[in-house]
């Protein structure tokens, strides 16, 4: 009990920091926001539902954590990346190494996730841009 309190006391205090001075497209605090928001929803949803609730915490805190660091245009695809991340790698982590390893893997699941969203995003804007509208008027057969 001491230690969930201690991680996620330290996990709150590190996140507000990170969400305070964040600054957008920076991949590594992207995923420390993600990591450490999905272990403090793992942490409170496992004090208030168990397992489930641990995974749902785990969702809800790597999409939060996502969503605060990434810029506007990034946001969506960088939350469910970190969503996603967070669960599956709390459900890997928790079947490999119980408790502890749940921990670990909502936080590794959670910041892989997020940067994956965010740079699968950018990849879909910058397709946009190369591939617009205008482009294949210029090449139409009227």
């Amino acid at each position: 009990m001491k230690l969930n309190a201690m991680l996620l006391s330290t996990a709150l205090a590190v996140t507000s920091i990170f969400t305070v001075s964040a600054h957008a497209d920076n991949s590594t605090r992207i995923a420390v926001t993600s990591a450490l928001g999905s272990v403090a929803g793992t942490a409170i949803g496992k004090q208030m539902g168990g397992n489930t609730g641990a995974m749902i915490g785990s969702a809800v805190g790597g999409a939060g954590g996502a969503a605060v660091s990434t810029n506007k245009r990034d946001r969506t695809a960088a939350a469910i990346g970190g969503g996603l991340g967070g669960v599956g790698g709390y459900a890997v982590g928790k079947n490999v190494g119980g408790t502890t390893g749940g921990y670990l893997g909502a936080a590794a699941g959670a910041a892989g996730g997020s940067v994956l969203g965010k740079k699968v995003s950018q990849d879909r804007h910058y397709d946009d841009r190369k591939y617009s509208k205008k482009h294949y008027r210029k090449h139409r057969r009227h």
